[in-house]
């Protein structure tokens, strides 16, 4: 049995104990019921007794009575003055009353019967021993049922959630590393692309690129490198927060990404409209910057092979807080997938691992505690808003 399949065999297992405990109180219950009708059943014929005192009645009332209390099933051994054993009913097991064996056997079980409950009688004359009905043997297992099923509900949820969290653990080593591919992947391309330059002759280069150009566009890429170690250093801790200009934050991801928009997102325009009167928020700007970009290449994935715009800008809204939205002229969002959008693995890109808005998602709202939402639901174009607090101190 696969490890994810434990937790289902432990839910069945706690149904199927569930119902046998219904069905055995159930039982309990109708076992209980026949006792108030045997009960009823002694009232009556003592009532007949006393109305028709004759001795034919007294008689046959009698051998009722007889009858109904055996029917009860409770254990009952008479005895006389010398221990021996006159008369026996109910016991639990096989015993003949006129062999030494069977008086020894029964004499025992006596024994076992005066220790729960006292006999009724004079001992030098005749006493008559019993237990307890079956019901109240199938009661004493209530307690040890209910603390097992207990027990078994504790182990259940203890183990259910273990392999939850393992199973996140797991999932979210996976995005990780998912989205580390993900990011390397703009850098390393362009490196390799300045690596096919330099091997060209001078003469043969494309345009006006000298190595002078070149070395620049190495040096932003391995800044760029840096950057994403960074990154991946600060999601897995508690990062510093301070003041971070949402105007500087959204300019500087403009000027990296626009050198690469004819090879990223070819024929798509990009807009930054973020005043730099806006105030400041309180964040970390490296993760923050992390999570415009995601948002931006979601995007740029929307409008790849169709062209379009993306346009980011910037707000003050309710009282402390600034709205960054991400706007694009895509095909917008199915709705099969609206309510999921940040969910790991949720995509419509082929080849797509979706994970890009689940670790936005969690550095708006875990890191920054801010919020993160798909604001419009119409069929084309889709805009984003990350609502973030404004930093002390920054309030208009």
């Amino acid at each position: 049995m696969t490890r994810r399949n434990w937790p289902v065999a432990l839910a069945v297992l706690f149904v199927a104990i569930l119902v046998w405990y219904l069905v055995y109180t159930e039982r309990i219950v109708r076992a209980l019921r026949a006792d108030a009708a045997i009960l009823t059943e002694i009232y009556s014929e003592v009532q007949g007794a006393l109305a028709d005192p004759s001795p034919e009645r007294t008689d046959r009332a009698l051998f009722e009575l007889q009858r109904v209390i055996i029917e009860t099933g409770v254990p009952l051994i008479q005895t006389g003055s010398r221990d021996t054993v006159l008369a026996a009913r109910n016991l639990p097991f096989e015993a003949d009353l006129s062999t030494p064996e069977g008086q020894r056997r029964i004499r025992e079980y006596v024994e076992v019967l005066d220790s729960r409950n006292p006999p009724v009688g004079e001992e030098a004359f005749t006493q008559l021993h019993y237990g307890d009905p079956p019901e109240v043997r199938r009661l004493r297992f209530i307690p040890w049922l209910q603390a097992g099923g207990l027990l078994l509900t504790v182990l259940v949820g203890f183990t259910v959630i273990r392999f939850q969290r393992r199973a996140e653990a797991e999932r979210a080593w996976t995005a990780m590393a998912r989205e580390l591919a993900h990011q390397l992947g703009t850098p390393l391309s362009s490196l390799q692309g300045w690596l096919e330059l330099l091997k060209l002759p001078p003469g043969e280069r494309p345009g006006e690129v000298d190595e002078g150009e070149v070395a620049r566009g190495i040096e932003e890429d391995v800044t760029r490198l840096e950057h994403i170690s960074r990154r991946f250093e600060l999601i897995g801790r508690d990062p510093e927060l301070g003041p971070v200009s949402l105007s500087g934050l959204a300019g500087r991801l403009e000027e990296y990404l626009k050198a690469r928009l004819p090879r990223l997102g070819p024929g798509v325009d990009l807009l930054v409209r973020v005043p730099e009167e806006l105030p400041s928020v309180r964040g970390n700007e490296v993760l923050l910057a992390w999570a415009l970009e995601n948002v931006v290449k979601n995007a740029l994935d929307a409008l790849a092979g169709r062209g379009g715009k993306i346009t980011i800008y910037a707000r003050e809204t309710d009282p402390g807080w600034v709205a960054l939205r991400v706007k694009d002229t895509g095909p917008g969002v199915t709705e099969e997938i609206r309510d999921s959008i940040f969910e790991a693995g949720v995509t419509t890109k082929s080849g797509g691992w979706g994970v890009g808005l689940t670790l936005t998602q969690r550095i708006v709202e875990g890191v920054h505690g801010g919020r993160i939402a798909l604001l419009n639901r119409r069929r084309s174009g889709a805009t984003f808003e990350m609502k973030l607090p404004i930093a002390e101190g920054e309030e208009t």
